[in-house]
């Protein structure tokens, strides 16, 4: 067998490892997956992946499941309780986040004339994913056409920790694109 080789931003860490050849860049069509990643993404503002992801199963716990029913009922007591977990990112602006995006999506659920929500965010390349032949982690934008039109519709249907570098990172999180450089065992999925 022959030696994985990884993008140049997956780390020694063998959580990050197992995330990168596992989940990163695997198109996620569920829209219940796509409402957590898009929030997880939002939480990562202004901090590394890999904090998030060590968070990761906490935050699910804590946030019951992502389940936005749940979420979207959250009164001041919880929010308290959740500001004082050390366990997440202990952030107000983005744990209201959290909530505030559970409302909407339950709106857009609610519109019958709307998308499901998977086939609202996957509109925004087409409904399948753009394949990208990156030579290096420098030839990765942060931001893309894209992402810039994602963000500026979530934004204004009231989602917050949208913007179009979360969006990115969200985008690719999913597989909406794939972004793993051509030198990477999984670009072409050989690996998987």
């Amino acid at each position: 067998m022959s030696e994985i080789r990884r993008c140049q931003w997956c780390s020694n860490d063998e959580l990050y490892q197992q995330y990168h050849d596992q989940e990163w860049g695997v198109p996620v069509y569920d829209d219940r997956q796509l409402f957590e990643m898009l929030n997880l993404e939002g939480a990562q503002a202004g901090l590394s992946w890999i904090t998030v992801l060590k968070k990761r199963a906490h935050y699910r716990t804590v946030f019951d499941g992502f389940d936005p029913e749940k979420m979207a009922q959250y009164d001041q007591a919880k929010r308290d309780e959740l500001l004082s977990d050390a366990g997440i990112i202990r952030n107000k602006l983005k744990v209201n986040a959290f909530i505030v995006n559970a409302q909407l999506y339950l709106d857009m659920q609610a519109d019958t004339s709307s998308p499901s929500f998977s086939e609202y965010l996957w509109s925004f390349v087409g409904g399948q994913p753009v394949i990208n032949a990156r030579q290096s982690l420098s030839d990765v934008p942060a931001i893309t056409a894209e992402s810039e039109a994602m963000s500026r519709s979530l934004k204004k249907l009231g989602f917050k920790f949208v913007g179009s570098t979360i969006c990115y990172a969200f985008m690719q999180a999913t597989g909406m694109v794939n972004d793993h450089t051509v030198d990477c065992s999984f670009y072409s999925g050989s690996a998987k």
